[in-house]
């Protein structure tokens, strides 16, 4: 295959990078500590640690896994925000010789449940105002070992008014009861005088199981190998450096580290080069945010496209300092020109767009830095990284013709856990990923995407599947069928929308809202309700969302 797409490279740029540069991220990670350890590794309301102290907190961890008993590999559930106790956390297990499971705090009683059923996980880290939804899935999980922790635990003093605001003020936390549970600090203190042995971690053991949607279906767990997350922490870091050079980085990370994006792209790069991650623990707080944006001075941030906009839209953004600001980083939904153009404008530094997945750990496309005005297209693949554009058939198209988008390089996961059909629906033989998303490539190598092949909503960057919020409708007495498509909305980019044939004439908007409110997490929620008598099918009578899809674009575009 000709790489077309090098030459729009920037200089300094590699052609390939080499995952065997590191056995593991471990070896990483204790590579990093030992060069950078007097640096600023990670930030959260005032709080600073430094790389040896993030060293040594995290051995502690480790060693508090291997005391309760964890073989190597077993899974570690991680349900947090964005808290000074997650990187400590995640790189503990890590070096323990276990598997970092990332849960969204936000998840209802049955997510929750699924999540660390399917996943097997032994043991959780949680935080407190989540520990009520844990309680009562406990007895149907595998889970024996649990920490439950505070926002303010390892904010020293401050640490203290902002639990007591937490837990007094806005009673944040509702009651739970988790027997043997322990405290983040009980469980580093209890670490602190234990050996932590970390076994020869090499490429194929399992970093992560970052679940997803994937391109259809439930949720699954992708396996991201050790040798694929070095390979994306690799390929971004050449794809800084020319931009970066020696320069200390100084990253705003909004977005939750339990998601693939700010995981690595903020978390784990900024390990790599040693910079240092700003923690935002609720950025939907916006006049909290500008305000923290105000005491530093930041290098990079990341968001996604309804985050910008809503700094754009608070009176106090545009006062801030970008004197600093090197790089605005887009990802996980398509940033609207709007947005790009009036972010460039405000800030003087343009949003830099690129494409991925939680299968490719996310790397895979990236418009080059050297880029000054917004494109409007993903970029061109990174580093080690082959695209190609195919038809049904799985063969290659020529360029300039729309096709999906098929993804082969180092940082393509293992495959989905336990699921080895599913796995072979979207990891060809040949080693190509089919992303079910449907692009253009151009002369250049620069692709744009077009279109989804399949029934993905994407909302504010997550992926949300229309079965798992039919079948929670469905479960409603008064519902006779329903559907779910997505419909463009101005904040979140797509929302869900649900219709609905009603069985029991009484049945009313609200009712189906509440009982959704109840079974999913508030993006999967459907934001509009409409009952109709029939919903399209086929002769088989299959329904047919994409003739809704249709229905709905047109109207939209009329309108």
């Amino acid at each position: 295959m000709e790489r077309i797409w090098l030459k729009s490279y920037p200089p300094g740029v590699p052609a390939d990078i080499n995952p065997d540069e590191y056995k593991s991220l471990v070896e990483l990670f204790e590579t990093s500590v030992g060069k950078y350890g007097e640096r600023p590794a990670f930030n959260n309301m005032g709080r600073t640690i430094r790389f040896a102290e993030l060293d040594r907190m995290s051995r502690d961890f480790g060693a508090w896994l291997q005391a309760r008993g964890l073989p190597r590999g077993a899974r570690v559930a991680l349900m947090m925000p964005n808290c000074l106790q997650y990187p400590v956390a995640m790189f503990g297990v890590l070096r323990a010789g276990d598997t970092v499971v990332n849960v969204n705090p936000l998840y209802t009683a049955r997510e929750l449940e699924y999540q660390l059923r399917d996943s097997g996980a032994e043991a959780i880290v949680i935080l407190e105002n989540f520990a009520h939804v844990l309680q009562e899935v406990l007895a149907r999980t595998p889970i024996r070992h649990i920490v439950v922790t505070s926002l303010g635990e390892l904010l020293g003093l401050k640490g203290l008014l902002v639990n007591l605001v937490v837990r007094k003020l806005k009673k944040m936390v509702p009651a739970y009861e988790l027997p043997g549970a322990i405290s983040f600090k009980n469980a580093l203190n209890e670490g602190r005088d234990k050996p932590l042995d970390t076994p020869a971690l090499g490429h194929d053991d399992i970093a992560f199981l970052q679940y997803t949607g994937g391109t259809t279906g439930v949720s699954k767990g992708a396996m991201l190998l050790h040798r694929n997350v070095i390979a994306a922490l690799l390929q971004y870091k050449a794809w800084l450096s020319p931009l970066m050079g020696e320069e200390r980085a100084v990253i705003i990370t909004a977005l939750p580290l339990y998601h693939i994006f700010s995981l690595t792209v903020n978390c784990l790069v900024m390990m790599v080069v040693g910079g240092e991650n700003v923690l935002i623990t609720n950025p939907r707080d916006i006049p909290g945010f500008v305000k923290e944006l105000a005491k530093h001075r930041y290098s990079m941030i990341s968001g996604v496209n309804t985050l910008f906009n809503a700094l754009l839209n608070h009176p106090d953004f545009a006062r801030l300092d970008f004197s600093a600001l090197r790089l605005a980083v887009g990802g996980g939904m398509a940033v609207q020109k709007a947005v790009a153009e009036r972010w460039k404008q405000v800030t003087g530094s343009p949003i830099i767009e690129g494409y991925g997945l939680t299968e490719t750990a996310p790397s895979a496309t990236a418009n080059p830095l050297n880029v000054t005005t917004f494109t409007g297209a993903i970029g061109v693949p990174m580093p080690s990284t082959e695209v190609v554009l195919r038809d049904d058939d799985n063969r290659d198209l020529p360029l300039g013709q729309a096709g999906e988008i098929c993804i082969r390089g180092p940082q393509v996961m293992a495959g989905y856990w336990q699921r080895p059909a599913e796995t072979a629906e979207v990891l060809g033989k040949d080693g190509f990923l089919h992303t079910g998303d449907i692009g253009v490539m151009d002369e250049k190598g620069f692709i744009r995407v077009v279109d989804r092949k399949k029934d993905m909503i994407v909302v504010s960057g997550f992926k949300v599947f229309p079965n798992e919020i039919e079948q929670v409708v469905a479960m409603l007495p008064g519902v006779l069928e329903c559907a779910v498509i997505g419909v463009p909305d101005e904040h979140s980019g797509e929302v869900p929308k649900v219709f609905v044939v009603k069985k029991d004439p009484q049945l009313t908007e609200q009712d189906v809202l509440e009982h959704c409110r109840k079974e999913l997490t508030g993006y999967k929620r459907p934001k509009y309700v409409e009952f109709r008598a029939e919903l399209p099918k086929t002769n088989v009578g299959k329904i047919l969302r994409r003739a809704l899809r249709d229905e709905k674009k047109a109207a939209f575009q009329s309108s």
